[in-house]
């Protein structure tokens, strides 16, 4: 009897053993494998929430079969005391694993609202942009100028949003003072800069920060991220580029950034003024001049004058030589990068070729056929755009 009562037992205890491995390689197949959403979503984890709270929510919307499944995967990953406040891109079929590893790791939001402070080289923006999730692709809702005297209904939809988030981007070129005090119309941001930070030494990047970050700090990261930027570059430079220091390369790259806006001629510009350097000659281009009159405190909004060329200044290239005293601007990575790294060329010239690019010329009779060329497409678009004005500058 008790021969037939424990092997009963032993029997019963090996069918619950084999439904219980049963039942958990069926269970986390359910956690790993991809999921029944069948469009991608953004997903709110809101500050204090639970992967209880969380998971209940994927499976209202549709993302998770099982919210059991996914607190026990999450609990056996080790990962349902991380949850990071942001709002994040589901895709479509994401698997639970998937969905955990998103909201537990790096905190950095992919969905949502964004606040984006733009300070570009003529004036800032503000420009208020949504996440698709269906197509992946940011929608604006609204763009205005910092200061503006009526605020959009959108901007103030937007920072009232639990899942708002708040960028700065700098544009190439833009000037210190500049950055200075676009910043101190960013609402969202607090403190004081207390002096404009030497020019050149702030990063045109894109900064995400918090709001009530302060302005000070920011600035920091902006010189942090600069001087790892050329301190990168600076060894993997060409060994025959006449820079005794790393300060002499930002300069040139300062200049680079000022002189042409398409990416492909940035080595080419550099080119010409190690061409020049090498040979004696001096700059002469136009954006040193105009940083000399302004001092990199506002566009200059017009051409050049003669007498403004004539005028000296540690900055006017016409007539000093070598390089001026400080960069001019704040360059990108690829103008420090083409600086350190000019192109293998003969180029002495370079003129405006009415596309935005530049032409160039190894001699000065082939430049001054490239000026004249030049001139007659200047003198052609200020007749068709007389009520816009404006022309553009060339090179040396």
């Amino acid at each position: 009897m008790w021969k037939h009562i424990a092997s009963n037992a032993l029997t019963l205890a090996v069918v619950v053993l084999v439904g219980l491995v049963g039942l958990i390689g069926w269970g986390q197949r359910q956690y790993t494998q991809p999921g029944p959403l069948k469009e991608p979503i953004c997903l709110l984890v809101e500050r204090g929430s639970s992967m209880r709270r969380v998971s209940a929510e994927l499976a209202e919307k549709g993302a998770i079969s099982s919210p059991s499944i996914m607190r026990i995967g999450a609990d056996y990953e080790d990962r349902s005391g991380q949850l990071k406040f942001g709002s994040y891109l589901i895709p479509a079929g994401a698997s639970m694993q998937e969905i955990v590893a998103a909201i537990t790791t790096g905190g950095r939001s992919t969905c949502g609202v964004e606040v984006n402070f733009r300070v570009g080289v003529t004036a800032a923006e503000i420009i208020v942009r949504e996440l698709d999730p269906a197509t992946n692709r940011y929608v604006e809702l609204a763009k205005f100028a910092p200061g503006a005297a009526e605020v959009p209904p959108e901007y103030a939809a937007a920072v009232e949003r639990p899942d708002v988030r708040y960028r700065v981007t700098l544009a190439e070129g833009v000037t210190s003072w500049q950055v200075v005090e676009e910043l101190k119309q960013a609402e969202f941001l607090s403190g004081e800069i207390a002096e404009v930070p030497p020019e050149g030494s702030l990063a045109p990047d894109s900064y995400e920060v918090e709001r009530g970050a302060d302005r000070a700090a920011l600035i920091a990261e902006m010189q942090a991220r600069q001087a790892a930027t050329l301190a990168e570059l600076w060894p993997a430079r060409d060994p025959d580029v006449p820079y005794a220091t790393p300060e002499e390369a930002l300069i040139m790259a300062s200049i680079v950034e000022k002189e042409t806006g398409v990416p492909e001629e940035r080595a080419r510009v550099a080119s010409v003024f190690v061409n020049r350097l090498a040979q004696g000659m001096r700059l002469q281009t136009d954006p040193t001049v105009i940083y000399g009159i302004t001092e990199g405190k506002a566009p200059l909004g017009r051409g050049l004058r003669q007498s403004e060329l004539r005028r000296q200044t540690p900055y006017n290239t016409y007539l000093i030589d070598g390089l001026p005293p400080t960069p001019i601007a704040n360059p990108g990575r690829l103008s420090i990068e083409a600086a350190l790294n000019p192109e293998d060329t003969r180029y002495l010239f370079f003129v405006a070729d009415g596309t935005g690019g530049h032409v160039f010329a190894e001699t000065l009779e082939e430049h001054n056929r490239n000026v004249a060329r030049w001139r007659e497409i200047e003198a052609e678009m200020q007749r068709q755009q007389q009520e816009q004005g404006g022309g553009q500058q060339g090179g040396p």
